[in-house]
């Protein structure tokens, strides 16, 4: 955009010689001028962004209905209006008190009709008045008016030299501005009068209304013209420095198009020569490299390929390869470190804070920074946490990163199956890049970051390499110092890095993987853990997710159990902070739609927002059916009952699995039906009805796989149910394993079977007798309305399980002959 220091479009009458308007006032001009009188009641015109002063002829567009009105019948007496500024230029129609109090009377020069329609005036300016009552509004403004007294100076050499350096600056102004024409310096020029001189620079100056309205009103011609001396001198030395400021950036420019021209006449010699020379990307490579803190074997190698790369010529496709290949060397954080926080207290409050429950970890966690403390190196187990899904193992990485002091970091490795994703490429090959590994180092900025190693369970491997081959060296404390990138050909010290693996199964894990970590289970929760997640962390936020006050949404006890209990089934509490969400996305729609609710949210208005429940508390079927027992599993996503099923039909001795069963279930029920054929005595089975009676075991929801060695007590209590039509003792479950001896062996994932019983409203459960100091890790409030059996052999299961009495429609088992069971 340009910059005028004057603004002469208003000047163009004056300027134009061969103009039919005025010419420029002389000294008898202003006399004559000055002698003329002004009319007691004047027409006043409202000016919006103008300030018309004595003897300066301007030209105005008149667009406002009684603006035209005034204009035309003015022009048809004596020509004489006044010409006022109103003080705000955006009313449209100002009052009387919305006009500035001093103006200017104007003659009507000449009106034109322009093509577009609108009214142009051209008016001088004559003498200054000032507004004193209003008379008339309609049709247009009238007031009356009294000259306004203006004091002449004395014209001593002061005030001579004054004027002087006003045209002066006025003429260099002008000379110094490419957008103002010549004929504005003539006229500067050939203006006689002072008076006019000032007047008509302040009219054409480029300076806010206000300020030539303040010219205007100052009556005293001496002051006035210092006024305009500061102005022109400001305008002046900002012209100047814009275009000192041009001046520059040609030079600049100009030195810029040279550079670039000898550079380009220098590449071409060079491109014919075959050869490169040290240009200022290599120099600044070097320089960085003297900078960093990296070994004497890493400086000297990266010498090495800075020499290389000044023999490459720029135009082959090596070069870029080459570049990248320095510049990471340089952004890789050798020997640089974050300073540790060791203030366990402090990580012990920290993990307090952001993670509720899960005492066991945190503790494990904090010996871990124990031993760190003291030892200061990383040559101990890896840590990796094991357990179903949203229980916030990632999130624990997150807070022993902030206890520490560290930089996080985190790599997913769910479905990774190329080798090169965790050791790099060789730089050989196009698109070559460095592994996850240090990519990731890379993005820490930091060589002892905390390092998560996501969904370590999950690694695939197909024909391009093991994946988890490759995370033994990455993971073992004695060899990590020495890490070696494909693409970086150089060891990279990972032993102060603090990985830290998570996964929801360690059945897929490498064993050779797992000899190098230290398993840490991370369970589920119970429902009362759940409850204080959510009133601790999920609620606050959602809340500030959604923009809700505190007080906007409370959720009490009762009402998060409910959804916890109805709405949700997981050992995490990741579902449970989707519907807490939507409970309080329901709530903020009342709010921004300004409907009437209650922040307290009740039950009846959470199954109006998440609909009707989608999961029953009480899941238990009873024991009205010979043959029902149920049975508790664990799942990736965590504990969960389960019905085993078994029912009898005439037939020749067949057994029918179904349900979706895996290898080892299925042998499950064989070694149950086997030892219950071998046993039959033992539970007053007539042994021929295994022979004239099809078994038919199955397991429901059909379409879900199922596979685990923990259901073998709960099939051998279905099948002696089933022949013996007694009943199944009430809320009660079972897991273990069995073998054709009749032991019962031990199973793992205890607590989340557990929780599952517990939200299915079990009361009793049977266990091994092995798996006792499992259930002692569970907090004892949690289970304290809760009945364990421990057994180490079936016969103790079954003397638990079924009552004496028979089902209310126990199935007619009869047999051919008549037949004696053995007691013992």
């Amino acid at each position: 955009m340009s910059y005028d220091p004057f603004d002469f479009k208003s000047a163009l009458p004056v300027i134009n010689e061969d103009s039919e308007f005025f010419p420029l006032m002389s000294s008898e001009d202003e006399e004559e001028m000055n002698n003329e009188q002004v009319p007691e009641v004047l027409a006043i015109l409202p000016l919006r962004n103008t300030v018309l002063f004595p003897g300066v002829v301007i030209p105005i567009t008149v667009g406002r209905d009684k603006s035209i009105k005034l204009i035309r019948d003015a022009n048809k007496g004596e020509r004489i209006i006044g010409v006022v500024a109103q003080q705000d230029v955006g009313i449209e129609d100002p009052a009387f008190d919305q006009l500035h109090t001093v103006g200017t009377t104007a003659l009507i020069v000449k009106m034109l009709q322009m093509p577009d329609g609108n009214t142009t005036v051209i008016l001088q300016g004559k003498r200054r008045f000032t507004l004193k009552e209003e008379i008339q509004s309609e049709p247009y403004l009238k007031a009356v008016v009294e000259p306004f007294q203006e004091v002449k100076p004395r014209e001593d050499q002061e005030f001579k030299a004054m004027v002087s350096s006003i045209k002066d600056m006025a003429m260099s102004i002008v000379q110094l501005s490419p957008n103002i024409p010549t004929e504005a310096g003539i006229a500067i020029k050939n203006i006689e009068s002072t008076s006019f001189l000032i007047n008509f620079i302040s009219s054409n100056m480029n300076a806010d209304m206000s300020v030539k309205q303040r010219m205007l009103e100052n009556g005293n011609l001496r002051e006035r013209a210092k006024m305009v001396l500061e102005h022109l001198t400001t305008e002046l030395q900002m012209l100047e420095l814009k275009n000192q400021i041009q001046t520059k950036v040609r030079t600049d420019l100009d030195k810029q198009q040279r550079d670039y021209f000898l550079s380009q006449q220098l590449k071409t010699i060079q491109e014919e020569l075959g050869g490169n020379t040290p240009d200022l990307e290599m120099e600044n490579l070097r320089n960085r490299g003297k900078k960093k803190k990296w070994a004497k074997e890493v400086a000297d190698h990266f010498n090495k390929e800075l020499d290389k790369l000044s023999r490459i010529n720029p135009a082959a496709a090596d070069y870029s390869v080459q570049i990248n290949y320095l510049e990471l060397l340089l952004d890789l954080p050798w020997n640089e470190f974050t300073k540790d926080n060791f203030d366990l207290k402090r990580a012990q409050k920290i993990l307090d804070k952001d993670h509720f429950g899960l005492d066991k970890v945190k503790q494990r966690i904090i010996e871990y920074l124990a031993v760190l403390k003291l030892k200061h190196n990383m040559k101990a187990p890896i840590l990796c946490l094991v357990g179903p899904p949203g229980v916030g193992k990632t999130s624990l990485g997150k807070s022993i990163a902030k206890a520490l002091g560290r930089k996080y970091v985190r790599m997913a490795l769910g479905g990774l199956r190329d080798e090169a994703e965790i050791r790099g490429h060789r730089k050989t090959y196009i698109g070559a890049m460095p592994g996850r590994v240090i990519q990731s180092i890379k993005k820490a900025g930091a060589a002892n970051p905390v390092f998560i190693l996501d969904e370590i369970d999950k690694v695939g491997n197909d024909f391009r390499g093991d994946p988890s081959s490759a995370l033994l060296e990455v993971l073992d404390p004695e060899q990590n110092a020495t890490f070696y990138d494909n693409y970086v050909e150089l060891d990279f010290d990972l032993s102060n890095v603090m990985f830290i693996a998570t996964a929801n199964s360690l059945s897929s894990v490498q064993p050779a993987l797992l000899d190098r970590m230290e398993i840490i289970e991370v369970n589920g929760y119970t429902i009362e853990e759940k409850i204080e997640i959510a009133r601790q962390h999920l609620l606050p936020k959602q809340r500030e997710a959604h923009g809700v006050k505190t007080k906007e949404v409370i959720l009490k006890n009762d009402v998060i159990e409910k959804v916890i209990e109805q709405y949700t089934r997981e050992s995490g509490v990741r579902a449970l902070d989707k519907k807490i969400g939507s409970v309080v996305r329901g709530v903020a729609k009342n709010i921004a739609m300004e409907e009437p609710y209650s922040p307290t949210v009740s039950k009846a208005e959470v199954e109006k927002i998440l609909g009707a429940p989608i999961f029953d508390k009480d899941l238990y079927e009873g024991n009205e059916f010979a043959g029902v027992v149920t049975g508790l599993a664990w799942t990736q996503v965590g504990g969960d009952i389960l019905f085993i099923e078994a029912s009898l039909s005439p037939g020749k001795g067949r057994l029918t699995l179904t349900g979706s069963l895996g290898d080892v279930m299925k042998e499950s029920a064989t070694i149950a039906l086997a030892y219950l054929r071998a046993h039959a005595g033992m539970f007053n089975i007539d042994q021929r009805l295994f022979d004239q009676w099809d078994v038919h075991i199955h397991v429901p929801a059909g379409a879900t796989p199922k596979d685990g060695p923990s259901a073998g007590i709960t099939m051998l209590t279905a099948l002696t149910s089933a022949f013996t039509q007694r009943r199944v003792k009430p809320n009660l479950a079972m897991t273990g394993e069995i073998t054709l001896r009749g032991r019962v062996l031990p199973v793992g994932g205890i607590k989340e079977k557990i929780l599952a019983a517990k939200r299915a409203d079990i009361k009793e459960i049977i266990l091994c007798k092995s798996n006792q100091k499992d259930i002692l890790d569970i907090k004892e409030d949690y289970i304290k309305d809760m009945k364990f059996h421990y057994v180490t052999q079936m016969r103790e299961v079954i003397d638990l399980a079924l009552l004496q009495e028979k089902v209310t429609e126990p199935l007619d088992l009869t047999v051919k002959e008549d037949f004696k069971p053995v007691m013992n």
